[in-house]
């Protein structure tokens, strides 16, 4: 009998194409597994880009992946709602497809599969009320690192048992005994989410639901974060999922923008003209923009550096909350007089960049992130070592983790102020990112040598008896065996 769990990712083609790479790995592992992937629509309504890139995820030889893109809520207020907000009023179009998916008089008939689980994104946690509703356990995908889900769960456990709310600390109290590090970590580098009025209420929520799980599909490598992971599997008070490291969960085929005018090619060409480990990259991943005087710091910096380096630079937007940043349309406005001439041959600043494509070329000898998760899984793939500039959301843990933790990446400065979601960041100074660039882009250096150590690992856990591979299996075999009879 084939067994079906119906996959729900948030909305986006970032969101779908990680997750289609999951559930590709999983049909591959087992023949009695089957996966529907159920589209919820940007609430944009997206366009006819995003339905072309759909198709391209599903080929017609995957019999046992397929993908139903539901009809939206309608909206009467018209205003833009929050994405939990805007996912769970979907939850109707959601029960309605998978119950169609399992009618007995429909297409799948006379044998419609037996529906095992949900594997939901780590927004869609509305969607565990329509899993119950089917009787069936909920799985989640997690596509940040197992420190930041461990730093999530040990927080909310803080604040409801003793009461610690980390948006009233006392400045008196300079750092946190967090168990998923093997240091304290300090009160200075807490996320904005986590010390908002706003936001911590929300972030609390999310990780008493996260409890609730059957189990939890963690995007990283049992090899990178034992501490993390070792804590996970502890038995604590028989309230914590089961943990599986499945990572790295990369899509290595570019994303190219066709209408371009050709600038990925000659981005690419220009990188092959460089020596090896020359050249550092900057980009700031989909909402990583800065001031007009930020970018003049950044200039300074790659200018006294003497480094070769790709930078991608947007212009910041107000609020990253409802539009992404924007490309300068004069550079020149912008950027020191004469800095654009004095690196022409070793140096090249673009918008958009493809940084896949970017990080794998050996050209690439450092990278200057915002530190998303995804980025830095990317560039420890490829090998590259990193210096860490946290803009939103957990990013100063990862920071730290990498940083502090791991010793796989160089930091500008222990404590960067503010937050892109707050709307307001300290200005970076061209010294501090002068001096972390000449780090980083040292040829035998610790933190290359380690990163090199890592790359071989991570490759090494998507391997057959990989520690990625063995915790997959685990997953389907668990799966399976909790299918009711």
């Amino acid at each position: 009998m084939t067994m079906e769990l119906v996959f729900i990712p948030s909305p986006g083609i970032g969101h779908l194409r990680s997750t289609v790479e999951l559930a590709k790995q999983l049909v591959n592992g087992d023949e009695r597994l089957s996966i529907t992937v159920i589209i919820i629509p940007r609430s944009s309504g997206g366009d006819a880009s995003d339905f072309a890139q759909i198709s391209s995820f599903f080929t017609p030889s995957q019999d046992r992946l397929r993908h139903e893109t539901i009809s939206v809520a309608d909206n009467p207020t018209g205003e833009r709602l929050p994405t939990q907000v805007y996912i769970a009023n979907q939850k109707p179009q959601v029960r309605d497809a998978v119950a169609k998916l399992l009618d007995p008089t429909g297409v799948n008939s006379p044998s419609p599969p037996r529906l095992a689980g949900f594997v939901i994104d780590m927004f869609c946690i509305s969607m565990m009320d329509v899993a119950d509703e089917f009787g069936v356990p909920t799985y989640m995908v997690y596509t940040s690192n197992a420190a930041f889900l461990g730093f999530s769960l040990h927080l909310q456990k803080m604040y409801d048992e003793k009461k610690l709310d980390t948006s009233e600390l006392s400045e008196s109290v300079n750092e946190l005994e967090v168990p998923c590090f093997s240091r304290p970590y300090p009160v200075g580098c807490l996320p904005y989410i986590f010390v908002s009025k706003e936001w911590l209420p929300l972030f609390l929520a999310q990780a008493r639901n996260f409890r609730k799980m059957k189990g939890i599909l963690v995007n990283t490598v049992a090899e990178l974060e034992p501490q993390a992971l070792n804590v996970l599997s502890r038995d604590d008070g028989g309230d914590l999922p089961r943990a599986y490291p499945i990572g790295p969960v990369l899509h290595l085929q570019n994303g190219s923008r066709h209408d371009d005018g050709g600038k990925e090619s000659e981005i690419l060409r220009w990188l092959d003209e460089q020596p090896a480990k020359s050249v550092v990259f900057l980009c700031f991943g989909s909402l990583g923009g800065f001031s007009d005087e930020q970018t003049r710091e950044i200039a300074v910096a790659l200018d006294r550096s003497g480094h070769r380096f790709l930078w991608s630079l947007r212009r910041a937007s107000p609020n990253i909350l409802t539009e992404g940043p924007g490309d300068y349309t004069n550079l020149e406005e912008v950027l020191p007089e004469g800095f654009l001439d004095r690196t022409s041959d070793r140096g090249k600043v673009i918008g958009w960049a493809p940084q896949v494509a970017v990080l794998a070329k050996p050209a690439i000898g450092g990278f200057v992130t915002h530190c998303g998760w995804n980025s830095m899984l990317e560039s420890l793939w490829f090998g590259v070592p990193m210096v860490t500039w946290p803009l939103y959301a957990e990013q100063k843990v990862n920071a730290f983790e990498m940083v502090e933790e791991l010793g796989l990446a160089v930091e500008i400065r222990r404590f960067i102020k503010g937050d892109l979601l707050e709307g307001v960041m300290e200005t970076v100074t061209a010294e501090d990112l002068e001096r972390a660039i000449t780090r980083v882009m040292e040829e035998d250096s610790d933190v290359r040598n380690k990163v090199n150590e890592v790359a071989e690992k991570c490759h090494v856990a998507l391997m057959d008896g990989g520690s990625s591979k063995t915790a997959l299996r685990k997953f389907i075999q668990d799966v399976v065996e909790n299918v009711v009879v």
